[in-house]
């Protein structure tokens, strides 16, 4: 049976592993990637699985959230993409475990027919790094997968040094911040804020630079969101004056981190 390699896709996600067919390359970097797909409508599933493997990945299908969850502890994926609406855990509930008890930052995309402004915001919050709405073309998909990767590859050098910064270190390897040799609660988008401002001391970020750095997306996340994970990172990593810091808002630009005291930086 022919399919139409261009046809929109109304509604889900895939399965199966790579054989491409003859002639087509793997994306422009030429990289296979391992993606685990959750989806719980078999047609769908094997319409995304059937545009991954023509880009040269190696999808693997899911319809339900815990399997992928359970197979995520001892498999490793490059990408996860999530439909939300699946039986059991949903796509959310599939980001919250893979964030918060996981503790990976691999890249997830939904794919999902829910569009709504607050499902996308929502999202982005919980730690999705883009949102594409249905109905989905496949050029679209393969090219917003490899904007993923590069950002994932930009912001995780491979032998990322250490950084101490007066009482505060920073190891981008294990993805921890001390204070004071104690470790704050940090969420995922808190570290990943925190460690944008602690590599640009001095400079000022743009709300475009921070969402894209964060969120990983083009798409601007309301003010408030930033302000409130920007206010956590302060408190938490004790980012005030009376200890020699001042993390501040540049109105109509974006925040600047600033060492006020003589700490010395030093990397390790």
């Amino acid at each position: 049976m022919l399919i139409n390699r261009e046809v929109s896709f109304a509604s889900g996600s895939a399965h199966t592993y790579r054989l491409a067919p003859e002639g087509v390359s793997a994306t422009k970097s030429g990289a296979s990637m391992r993606i685990a797909v959750l989806e719980d409508d078999p047609s769908q599933s094997e319409l995304l699985s059937y545009w991954l493997r023509l880009a040269g990945h190696q999808p693997r299908q899911f319809a339900r959230g815990v399997d992928l969850v359970v197979t995520a502890q001892t498999q490793t994926f490059d990408v996860l993409l999530l439909d939300w609406n699946v039986p059991g855990l949903s796509g959310m509930d599939v980001v919250e475990r893979v964030r918060q008890r996981l503790k990976s930052d691999v890249p997830i995309l939904f794919v999902t027919a829910r569009s709504d402004e607050q499902d996308v915001v929502a999202a982005l919050r919980e730690g999705a790094d883009d949102y594409i709405a249905k109905p989905l073309k496949r050029l679209e998909l393969i090219a917003r997968l490899d904007a993923v990767m590069r950002r994932a590859a930009a912001t995780q050098p491979a032998a990322a040094p250490a950084i101490e910064i007066g009482r505060v270190r920073l190891d981008q390897a294990s993805r921890t911040i001390t204070v004071n040799g104690k470790a704050p609660d940090l969420s995922v988008k808190d570290f990943d804020l925190a460690r944008l401002f602690l590599c640009n001391v001095g400079r000022l970020l743009s709300r475009r630079e921070i969402v894209e750095a964060v969120w990983g997306s083009k798409e601007m996340i309301g003010s408030r969101t930033i302000d409130t994970h920007v206010s956590r990172v302060r408190t938490r990593l004790w980012l005030t004056e009376e200890n020699g810091w001042r993390l501040s808002a540049v109105y109509a630009h974006g925040y600047k981190l600033e060492q006020l005291a003589a700490t010395s930086r030093s990397r390790v």
